[in-house]
């Protein structure tokens, strides 16, 4: 069921927002060669614990970790641990906070040290798809509109989309109805209303769109061993468009 913020609702999802935008500020500054996923996870838990906050993912499903550390071919999910960050690596840091029962949720990639040119152009794209998605966020369009966008970006741009992942909704729970896929046809889909929460978050590969599960039954990987990046903001439906609740 899709479900209708109040604004008292959507202002504590802004301020949920805020604390997932300022945790990615500041791990900004340690996402360096030699630093492990783990020391990373724990500097996010104990900022997101600082702000009143609590981790969303944190036991969400099972997740073991307070954030998703997913690094150069891993797409998303990737479980903290001791691999540690290498010159020329590109890691996303997938991030949700919950403040006063309400969550906000945004990933974004980072390059660590310096990083090939067509990661570069990976990264590039990937994030400019995001907003080309989020351009369609008004009331009266529909979640197609959303996925038409991003995927028509991507394809002009020679970079595979994932079909198995998707958008969600934001609310109470971090994943709520309805999807949002990175794929479409304008005109299709959920209409977008006033007051609706979602979570939009391109996920493209520099290769094949094709991917697979490892092991731990949470890591997710491109089959072809090529890149991946991942960009997402959590954005309100408002009146006349949209508002961004995952930024400054």
């Amino acid at each position: 069921m899709i479900t209708i913020k109040s604004e008292r609702e959507i202002e504590l999802m802004r301020i949920a927002g805020s604390i997932v935008y300022k945790t990615h500020q500041y791990l900004k500054p340690y996402i360096k060669e030699g630093i492990t996923t783990q020391e990373l996870n724990d500097l996010a838990e104990e900022f997101i614990l600082s702000q009143n906050a609590t981790p969303s993912f944190k036991g969400y499903g099972g997740f073991p970790g307070t954030i998703c550390t997913s690094i150069n071919n891993q797409v998303v999910h990737g479980i903290p641990g001791k691999r540690k960050l290498k010159n020329g690596d590109i890691v996303k840091l997938d991030i949700g906070a919950c403040y006063k029962g309400f969550h906000g949720d945004s990933a974004w990639t980072y390059a660590v040290g310096e990083i090939s040119e067509e990661k570069k152009y990976l990264m590039e794209h990937t994030e400019k798809a995001l907003y080309e998605g989020i351009k369609q966020v008004k009331p009266g369009n529909r979640i197609g509109d959303i996925g038409e966008a991003v995927e028509k970006y991507a394809e002009e741009h020679h970079l595979g989309v994932v079909k198995e992942l998707v958008g969600h909704g934001v609310g109470t729970s971090v994943h709520e109805d309805p999807e949002v896929p990175n794929y479409g046809k304008k005109g299709t889909g959920p209409l977008l209303k006033e007051g609706m929460v979602i979570a939009i978050e391109p996920m493209l590969n520099l290769g094949t769109a094709d991917v697979y599960i490892l092991d731990d039954d949470w890591t997710i990987e491109t089959d072809d061993g090529s890149p991946s990046a991942h960009y997402e903001h959590t954005v309100a439906v408002t009146k006349d468009g949209y508002k961004i609740l995952t930024g400054e």
